[in-house]
């Protein structure tokens, strides 16, 4: 059995693992010939992530047979923060251990236990959402810094011109328009964690725009979608039902 993945873009493991560590413990990757994907809801079962990342992806993918590597999400983001810009990561499995190696100016091999686990294949929820809007990416990343200022949550509000972001607190509140130039026949909003955003936007640098799908007192969905079409990246996030109203 041969197992070897090869990447020079570093930077989508680096930008997608900094995200998903900061919201999952442990994750259960999944490689086979239709390239590697993952599907995990965090311990609060707020925010549930999903990655596909087809073997076009890599500069070399082999997987004659299926595999499923359990880690330690933070363990792994350590690993791959350790990675220079121009370092060429290289993924192999040896007797129960992933192994990370970056090639650059020197070769660095990290070996990483595989976590013995009963995997249980996580299932997205099924959510359609009627209003769907392209936004920038920083945008939303730099709207969230500046939402912190007076609270800890924010409305989502999305109507036939705008994508609106609103916080406010005991002492100040930040109101944020970005006109979005959809068609728009509707009007959805809901209330988030400003916090768990944020962990979702450390992605932002997986592609320049990604997906806002929201609906009423519903969970958003994010969707980061790389410009070749494939790999993607996505988020739901639960809404604040104890804040309504």
């Amino acid at each position: 059995m041969t197992f070897k993945l090869e990447l020079s873009d570093n930077a989508i493991f680096k930008t997608v693992f900094d995200s998903i560590a900061s919201i999952i413990d442990e994750v259960t990757i999944i490689f086979d010939s239709e390239g590697m994907r993952l599907n995990a809801l965090d311990r609060s079962h707020i925010t549930f992530v999903t990655l596909e990342l087809e073997p076009e992806v890599f500069d070399e993918y082999i997987c004659d047979e299926p595999e499923k590597v359990a880690v330690d999400c933070t363990k792994f983001n350590q690993i791959l923060k350790k990675c220079k810009t121009n370092d060429i990561i290289q993924l192999t499995i040896d007797e129960g251990n992933f192994i990370i190696v970056f090639e650059g100016d020197a070769t660095r091999r990290f070996k990483i236990r595989v976590i013995d686990t009963e995997y249980e294949a996580q299932v997205p929820p099924n959510i359609n959402h009627n209003v769907n809007i392209k936004v920038p990416s920083n945008m939303m990343q730099d709207a969230l810094n500046d939402m912190l200022i007076f609270s800890d949550k924010l409305k989502l509000l999305i109507d036939e011109n705008y994508l609106k972001i609103i916080s406010d607190g005991e002492f100040g509140d930040v109101d944020i328009k970005y006109l979005h130039g959809e068609n728009i026949l509707e009007v959805a909003q809901s209330i988030y964690s400003i916090e768990k955003l944020k962990d979702i936007f450390k992605a932002s640098k997986f592609s320049k725009e990604c997906n806002v799908g929201l609906g009423n007192d519903m969970p958003v969905m994010i969707t980061f979608e790389l410009p070749t079409r494939d790999g993607v990246l996505r988020y739901l996030l639960a809404p604040r039902l104890e804040e309504r109203g």
